[in-house]
C-alpha cells in the first residue's frame, strides 16, 4: 500500500496504524519520544523495501565542546525544559534527550534494525537524516 504517514501524532509512535509505507518522517521529535528505539523499529517495520524514513533533528555535536555555541547552548536549555520531560511523562520512558547528535541517532536507528543511514542536509538549526530498511 504506497502512501506516507508523518510522526508525533497524538497516537504513540510505537504503534501507529498501517504498513507498507513508503516516506515516514520524524520531524523535530524522536529525541522527544519516551522510547526512541521503539518507535523507529515500529517505522521501519512499516516502510516498503525501498522506502525511506526521513528523520529531522536538532542540530548538534556528538561533544559538549562542539555545542559550546549559541545555538547549541539554547537547545540544550529546550531539552532540558521540554524534551526530556516531555519524554519522562511517557510509557514507556527512556528520556534521551537532545539526541539530534549524529553518533546518538545513527546508535538509536541501528538498534531499531536500519542498516543504512546518511546525513541529507545539514542547517545551523537542524540535522536531516534518511534511513532506508
Amino acid at each position: 500500500m504506497p502512501g506516507w504517514v508523518t510522526g508525533c501524532g497524538s497516537r504513540a509512535a510505537h504503534a501507529f496504524p498501517g504498513s507498507g509505507y513508503d516516506l515516514i518522517t520524524a520531524l523535530d521529535c524522536l529525541h522527544d519520544m519516551g522510547h526512541p528505539v521503539s518507535a523507529a523499529r515500529h517505522i521501519r517495520q512499516a516502510l516498503v523495501g525501498d522506502g525511506t524514513f526521513l528523520l529531522v533533528e536538532p542540530t548538534a555535536a556528538d561533544d559538549l565542546a562542539g555545542n559550546l555555541n549559541p545555538v547549541g547552548q539554547v537547545y540544550y536549555a529546550f531539552s532540558t525544559l521540554l524534551c526530556v520531560p516531555s519524554a519522562l511523562a511517557q510509557e514507556p520512558a527512556v528520556g534521551a534527550g537532545q539526541s539530534g547528535r549524529g553518533a546518538r541517532t545513527r546508535a538509536i536507528l541501528t538498534e531499531a534494525g536500519f542498516t543504512r543511514f546518511r546525513r541529507a542536509a545539514q542547517t545551523p538549526f537542524n540535522l536531516v537524516y534518511e534511513a532506508p530498511p
